[in-house]
């Protein structure tokens, strides 16, 4: 396939978690006044992060479903999880998803694989919310109730306490610089749809809302690469999503055009 590479737009910046967090592991023991349902955690560490699958996951759902409603975008492949079967959009061919606003994006998996633009790394606690949470996890006690016999059955859940921060990490590999600041805009939309959503699991008990602020978007076409050029910085300082679509428009997609 003819896939070609004019390099790299960096996006950094923190993910703030306003109320608590649960993206949740697997169990796979139950002990006596354990907690019924952890929240992921790095296997060296101990420390709680956001999983880099977890986070591109859900921009795809919302982008996906916005598509969906606007241009009736299909629904069209399914897989199955835990027992539970799955529906998204994947296009069954490489022009295909060369062409669609959420395969050349997020990648599509159908019978000709074309690998994602993005990368999206794991988000790992700041330094500041390492301290913030040294005193250990927000443990929030839950109580379903039958609606007959008024039974109760509760649990325990573990949280990511309101306030806690990540470093995240975006790479978007360039191979069209005429696709380039569409599927950026509609990136951070999608982005800014997840700050009025829920990351994570119990979005509708209120649990999963979270805020992005950027610290760094940078531009490094191959010369920087190659040629020590110097790469090209799009904000000077740390802003909200719409700070950086108004750095975007009308000159990410010329700084590769010229290189």
């Amino acid at each position: 396939m003819d896939r070609k590479l004019y390099g790299k737009v960096i996006l950094k910046g923190i993910i703030r978690a306003e109320t608590g967090l649960h993206i949740g592991a697997s169990k796979e023991s139950l002990e006596i006044g354990g907690l019924d349902a952890p929240v992921i955690k790095h296997p060296v560490s101990g420390e709680p992060y956001i999983p880099g699958s977890s986070l591109k996951g859900k921009l795809r759902s919302l982008f996906e479903m916005k598509l969906h409603t606007d241009e009736g975008l299909e629904f069209n492949h399914k897989i199955s999880v835990g027992g539970n079967i799955i529906r998204m959009h994947v296009c069954d061919s490489y022009e295909k998803a060369q062409n669609c606003k959420v395969c050349r994006i997020f990648g599509s998996s159908g019978d000709t694989n074309f690998p994602a633009r993005i990368k999206v790394r794991d988000a790992e606690l700041t330094d500041a919310s390492r301290k913030f949470i040294e005193d250990g996890l927000d443990i929030k006690f839950e109580n379903s109730l039958d609606r007959i016999t008024a039974a109760s059955n509760p649990r325990q859940i573990e949280r990511v306490p309101a306030g806690t921060e990540f470093d995240f990490e975006i790479i978007y590999n360039v191979d069209d610089p005429d696709q380039l600041e569409e599927d950026l805009i509609n990136l951070l939309s999608a982005m800014e749809l997840l700050e009025d959503d829920a990351l994570g699991g119990h979005g509708s008990r209120g649990y999963g809302r979270v805020k992005f602020q950027f610290s760094e978007v940078v531009a490094k076409p191959m010369d920087v690469y190659f040629e020590d050029a110097e790469p090209q910085k799009l904000i000077e300082k740390s802003g909200e999503i719409k700070a950086v679509k108004e750095a975007v428009k009308g000159k990410i997609g010329q700084i590769f055009r010229a290189s």
